[in-house]
């Protein structure tokens, strides 16, 4: 029983950990990026920027998008901008290097 319980809360805590990339990645293809660079970058956040961070910039997304046009788009460039108007500086390196380095510059 106690391995069952221990096998179960490593499972909880790897899932936990692999969620945000993967839930960057959904979200980065619903906007249309294609799965490789949409997994690409989701890692790369996850690895570059805390829980908190991830939070702040997926509600300062969502908020950009209220009100547009064409919500079902956003572009490189619209998250690149969403990033650099927040106060922390760490947000928008981590964007502009998972961009780069996945390739998905504007």
């Amino acid at each position: 029983m106690k391995s069952l319980i221990v096998a179960l809360s490593s499972a909880l805590i790897l899932s936990a950990c692999a969620a945000p990339a993967t839930r960057i990645s959904t979200g980065l293809q619903r906007y249309g990026l294609d799965e490789q660079r949409a997994d690409c970058v989701g890692t790369r956040l996850q690895d570059d920027l805390s829980l908190g961070q991830l939070q702040q910039l997926g509600k300062a997304a969502a908020a950009y998008r209220k009100g547009d046009t064409n919500p079902g788009v956003l572009t490189v460039g619209d998250l690149l901008r969403v990033a650099g108007e927040l106060k922390d500086p760490a947000i928008a390196l981590a964007v502009g290097k998972a961009a780069a380095g996945c390739g998905v510059l504007p």
